[in-house]
């Protein structure tokens, strides 16, 4: 096949999906309550780096509009919030705050394919440390059981 009937098949293909309205519903549900921090530094930081999928915050970049990016944002958006939600604090099914130092810690959180994007939210290292330290002082900290 020719390049050109490709780009012109992907062209189409790009418009016509714009067409499935999933992932361009922007609204943010209310705030119903926030975790006590441990410090405004804790704060701050979370909110630089992981507001965007665990609070009821969420600003939408303009990709956010347009699928299939809309998609990817909106399922990102969506598992962020089920698993930890600081807008919805006291709402146990939201809550998985034990586990977000680990994951901070280990370099799984903020995801590398957010930053690209959220500058802003890359973490040096002692902002790193200091984000660990205070989501384990704020929600505690899950250890793991050994299985001998």
């Amino acid at each position: 096949m020719k390049p050109a009937k490709l780009a012109g098949g992907a062209l189409i293909l790009l418009a016509a999906i714009q067409l499935i309205p999933y992932g361009r519903d922007h609204k943010n549900p209310p705030r119903t309550g926030e975790p006590q921090w441990n410090s405004p530094k804790t704060r701050e930081l979370f909110f630089r780096a992981c507001k965007d999928c665990h609070s009821n915050e969420t600003v939408w970049p303009w990709y956010s509009s347009v699928a299939p990016a809309s998609w990817l944002t909106q399922i990102d958006v969506s598992i962020g919030r089920k698993k930890l939600n600081v807008s919805e604090w006291g709402r146990p099914e939201k809550n998985e705050g034990d586990k977000a130092a680990k994951e901070v810690r280990e370099g799984k959180m903020p995801p590398f394919i957010y930053l690209p994007a959220h500058p802003e939210a890359k973490l040096n290292p002692e902002e790193k440390t200091e984000l660990d330290k205070g989501l384990v002082a704020t929600f505690g900290e899950k250890k793991e059981t050994s299985k001998e």
